[in-house]
């Protein structure tokens, strides 16, 4: 959990989405083992008509993240942690 301004402010802290219209204060994480699948992913989620709305870049806690819209105005996050772990099938072990 986490509060609504806060993640709005994480997706994009100098055009925050409006809380309530068309935010919802959801996300959905894309977890990859590396910084350069976090710039892959970004790079595919363009080609599919994706708004990105906060380049890659190193966050506050350690991690390397980035946010983009999907078509339908669903907010994604795509994040590496080097202190995560994945298995052989580049799933994360929780």
């Amino acid at each position: 959990m986490y509060p609504i301004q806060g993640l709005a402010d994480d997706i994009n802290d100098k055009n925050p989405p409006q809380i309530g219209f068309g935010f919802g204060g959801i996300t959905l994480a894309y977890n990859v083992d590396s910084k350069e699948k976090v710039h892959e992913i970004i790079e595919l989620a363009k080609k599919a008509g994706a708004t990105i709305e906060k380049e890659p870049q190193e966050v506050f806690w350690g991690s390397y993240s980035s946010y983009f819209s999907d078509p339908d105005g669903y907010y994604w996050e795509v994040a590496y942690n080097p202190y995560w772990t994945f298995d052989e099938k580049e799933m994360l072990v929780l």
